[in-house]
C-alpha cells in the first residue's frame, strides 16, 4: 500500500476512533485529548457524527494531485521511449531529461520542467541508466600518463598552517 494510502487509512481509523467515544458519551474536549488532536476537528468529525454523515468521517479516498497524464498517455510515451532517441532526430541513442520533456509535451501537450520528468520515468519503471560504452575518443595511454606523472605534482600537499 502506498504512503499516502496508509496515511489516510490511518487518518479514517481516528476518525472512528472518536466516533466510538462519542458512543460512549465521551465529552468532545476528552475526545480531543485522548486521540491528541485539536478541538476543532473533534467538533467537525462529533457535527458530521451527529449528522449521519458518514461520507465526511470516511475522508478523502486518495492524497495528492491528480496525475496530468493518463495511463493511455504514459502507454504511448514509453512506446516512443523504447523506439529510442535517435527515431526522435537524436544523434545519440541517449534519453537525457530535457529529451524526455521534450516529447512528453511533444505526445501529450503536457508539459514538464525537466527536473521533474524523473518522476514519470520512475513511475514507468525506467530507472538512470549509465552508458556503456566509453567515448570514441579515450587514450589509455594518455590517461595513464596524466596519472603517474601529472596527478602527483598537482596532488596538493596538506600545509603545516592548519587551514584546509
Amino acid at each position: 500500500m502506498e504512503r499516502g494510502k496508509r496515511r489516510l487509512k490511518r487518518l479514517r481509523e481516528r476518525r472512528m476512533k472518536a466516533v466510538a467515544l462519542f458512543k460512549q458519551g465521551e465529552r468532545q474536549a476528552t475526545v480531543a485529548h485522548i486521540l491528541r488532536v485539536s478541538k476543532q476537528s473533534v467538533s467537525e468529525w462529533w457535527l458530521a457524527w451527529h449528522n449521519g454523515d458518514t461520507r465526511a468521517l470516511n475522508g478523502a479516498t486518495e492524497a495528492g494531485r491528480k496525475p496530468r497524464l493518463q495511463p493511455e498517455q504514459l502507454a504511448v510515451v514509453e512506446r516512443e521511449l523504447l523506439r529510442g532517441a535517435t527515431a526522435h532526430g537524436y544523434s545519440g541513442d541517449l534519453w537525457t531529461l530535457p529529451r524526455v520533456a521534450k516529447l512528453i509535451g511533444s505526445l501529450t501537450d503536457v508539459h514538464y520542467h525537466p527536473g521533474h520528468v524523473w518522476r514519470i520515468m520512475k513511475k514507468m519503471g525506467w530507472s538512470l541508466q549509465r552508458p556503456t560504452l566509453r567515448a570514441k575518443e579515450r587514450d589509455e595511454g594518455k590517461i595513464q600518463q596524466w596519472k603517474e606523472e601529472t596527478w602527483p605534482e598537482v596532488k596538493k600537499k596538506p600545509n603545516s598552517g592548519g587551514h584546509g
